[in-house]
Formats: C-alpha cells, sequence, structure tokens
C-alpha cells in the first residue's frame, strides 16, 4: 500500500476506482488520495491551470471567496501581513486583503514562483482550492505553518470529502489535478499535529490557528 502523503503513515487501503484513477484512504488521518503513478506531469497540470479565468474584477469570484475572506478577516488584527500560496493566475484574494489593510504577498509554482517569500513569517497564510492538487500535502502544510508566529491563522478552502459512499458521485474527483481530498477528521488530525485549534466556518472553508 502506498505511504500517506499527509500524515506518513504506511495504514491506507484501496476504496474506490474509476475509469481513470484509484483512489487509497489513509486510516490515521482519513484523507483520501490517488497513487503517484496516477498523478498528472507538472506539464500537464500547467495546462489545466491556464484555462482558469479567475479574475480580481470578477464580483461572482470575489463572492466564492468570501467564504474564507470574511471569517478569517475578521479575525485578524489591523495590519496583519498574509501570503495567499497558490494564487492561481489571477490573484484575487490577496486584492481582498489589501483593500482592506493588509499588505500580502503571493507565491504560486507555475504563476509567482519566487520562493523567497516562503521565508518570511506572516500572520496569517491563506491556500484557496489548493490543497487537494498538492502531492505532499503533509510536507507543503508542515512548511506553511512553520512560516506562521504563535497564534498566526492559516486559512485553507478545499471541498470537504463527507463519506465514502458519498465519494463515487462527487464531481470533485473528476478534476484530474484533484488528487487529494480532505474530511473534517484530516482537518481535525492536522491540527492536532501542530497544536493548532481548528473551525469550520463554511462547508468548504477551515481556519486552523496556533496556540
Amino acid at each position: 500500500m502506498p505511504t500517506c502523503p499527509l500524515c506518513a503513515s504506511p495504514h491506507s487501503r484501496h476504496f474506490h476506482r474509476d475509469a481513470r484513477r484509484d483512489y487509497y484512504r489513509c486510516e490515521e488521518c482519513r484523507l483520501a488520495y490517488v497513487p503517484t503513478a496516477q498523478r498528472l506531469s507538472p506539464a500537464q497540470e500547467r495546462a489545466v491551470y491556464d484555462q482558469h479565468e479567475n479574475h480580481p474584477d470578477d464580483p461572482d469570484y470575489r463572492r466564492f471567496l468570501s467564504r474564507l475572506f470574511e471569517p478569517l478577516k475578521s479575525r485578524l488584527a489591523p495590519g496583519a501581513r498574509g501570503l495567499d500560496f497558490g494564487a492561481g493566475p489571477g490573484p484575487t484574494l490577496s486584492v481582498m486583503f489589501e483593500e482592506a489593510g493588509h499588505p500580502m504577498a503571493i507565491y504560486d509554482p507555475f504563476y509567482a514562483s519566487d520562493t523567497s517569500v516562503l521565508e518570511r513569517r506572516y500572520d496569517f497564510i491563506t491556500a484557496t482550492e489548493v490543497v487537494e492538487h498538492l502531492f505532499a500535502p503533509g510536507r507543503e502544510l508542515d512548511r506553511l505553518v512553520a512560516l506562521l508566529p504563535d497564534d498566526g491563522w492559516l486559512g485553507l478552502m478545499t471541498k470537504r470529502m463527507t463519506s465514502e459512499e458519498a465519494f463515487a458521485r462527487w464531481h470533485y474527483i473528476l478534476d484530474p489535478t484533484h488528487v487529494c481530498f480532505f474530511s473534517e477528521e484530516s482537518f481535525e488530525w492536522l491540527a492536532g499535529h501542530h497544536d493548532m485549534s481548528v473551525e469550520f466556518p463554511a462547508a468548504d472553508v477551515v481556519l486552523l490557528q496556533k496556540r
């Protein structure tokens, strides 16, 4: 069995197969994931992302991002500094926070790949529709949490797996760039691993705070 890419447990089981891929689920952190051999190449990933047309002037996209923006903004001190990780080809959440008085940096491996921003400290970090794409979510999330001070916030936006029975009918698995599928149990494991509190203010929003 493959090793879990979130918690590194060797205890996973195969639970679903569709026309393109297999899906395993970790018995420890409850992450569902696609095995390494069935993931896209970086060039194939980039081709999919280049089709995205998100833009900061799009009111519908801003409304979508507000599900994370509003609850996180209400918890931040004035002038708190943030990083938008995985900002994509049309960074928008960073613009929304800057408009609210929060200086922002952005990082994206394809569109804003200056890794020097990953060597600084931030009061909060956001990742919207990102963690489901990560090949090594444990390593990447460890790195982000390390950039936060005590009481710092990590705000994530991703649809959550509810049950294995519903998984086969879930539209989220149809995107070939989606390779990791988190449940509430997965985020609770992550919170315990990093000694963070965890809140679920919306069906696809998670807020974690360092204690």
